[in-house]
């Protein structure tokens, strides 16, 4: 079964990967060490989301390497973005509203 990125996302442990991979790579028994939980199911969420391409792995060596890849996290934030500006606008008119019943009261 393919799965997308939003499926991959949906997880909390996975998000927790993905912040911890931010920054730098990381091996399996190191991601896994952040958890309690077992190294199989790390490797199970690292599985998911290479297959989903939001990491990719490097051979170094005899380690694996799990890095994010910056550019699938952008398909995300430009979904997202639909909803930023809507939400945005939204604010936006509560402020006005909250704005108003503030300078009524005075």
């Amino acid at each position: 079964m393919r799965r997308d990125i939003f499926q991959a996302i949906a997880d909390p442990t996975r998000r927790a990967i993905i912040t911890l991979i931010t920054l730098q790579a990381m091996t399996p028994n190191a991601i896994a060490d952040n958890f309690h939980t077992s190294r199989q199911s790390v490797s199970k969420h690292l599985r998911i989301l290479v297959e989903c391409e939001l990491v990719k792995q490097e051979q170094q060596g005899r380690e694996i390497y799990y890095s994010l890849k910056v550019e699938k996290m952008k398909e995300i934030d430009k979904w997202m973005a639909q909803f930023r500006k809507l939400w945005e606008t939204r604010f936006n008119q509560l402020d006005n509203v909250l704005s108003t019943i503030k300078k009524q009261k005075k």
